[in-house]
C-alpha cells in the first residue's frame, strides 16, 4: 500500500500540468539570498515576474575576488518553465520544467553534461538551491543553501 501511494505520489509531481504553466508559480524565487562558507560567497537576485519572465544574477566570489557570475531568465514557453542559464566562461543552456509546486521546482536537460538538474525549493526565509547530475560515472549534486539577505543598493 505504501509503495503504491509513493508511486502515485511520485507520478503525480512529475506529471506533466494539465493547465499551462506561469512564471507566477514560481514568483516565490523573487528576492535577494546569499550563501557563505568561509571566505566563499554565492548570491543570487532574482527580480519579481513581468512579461512573462522572471531574470536572476548571480555571482560567486572569494575574499575579494570574483570567481564567477551567471545570468539566467526563467520565460513561459509551449505550457512550460524554461530556464535559459548563462554562465561566464561556459556555453548557455536551456532546461524544462519538470516539476513546479508553490515552493519548489525542478528543471531538467538531459543532453545537457553537467548539470542535467537544477532545482529550487523554498522554506520561508530558506532558499535550497541545487544542482544534479552525472560526473565520473557517479550522479553528483552540489547544495547551496541560501538565507534570504536584503537587496541593497539604498
Amino acid at each position: 500500500m505504501k509503495l503504491a501511494l509513493a508511486l502515485t505520489l511520485s507520478v503525480a509531481l512529475h506529471a506533466p500540468a494539465s493547465q499551462p504553466l506561469s512564471i507566477d508559480d514560481v514568483a516565490w524565487l523573487a528576492g535577494c539570498w546569499e550563501y557563505s562558507s568561509g571566505s566563499r560567497t554565492v548570491e543570487e537576485h532574482w527580480l519579481a515576474p513581468r512579461a512573462h519572465t522572471m531574470v536572476n544574477v548571480g555571482r560567486t566570489v572569494q575574499a575579494d575576488k570574483l570567481v564567477e557570475y551567471e545570468t539566467v531568465v526563467i520565460r513561459e514557453q509551449d505550457g512550460r518553465l524554461a530556464y535559459q542559464a548563462h554562465p561566464s566562461g561556459q556555453p548557455s543552456a536551456v532546461f524544462m520544467s519538470r516539476m513546479v509546486s508553490n515552493r519548489e521546482v525542478v528543471f531538467e536537460n538531459l543532453q545537457h553534461d553537467f548539470p542535467q538538474r537544477v532545482g529550487y525549493k523554498r522554506d520561508g526565509d530558506a532558499l535550497l538551491a541545487w544542482i544534479e547530475g552525472p560526473r565520473n560515472g557517479q550522479t553528483r549534486r552540489i547544495e547551496f543553501p541560501y538565507r534570504k539577505v536584503g537587496c541593497g543598493g539604498d
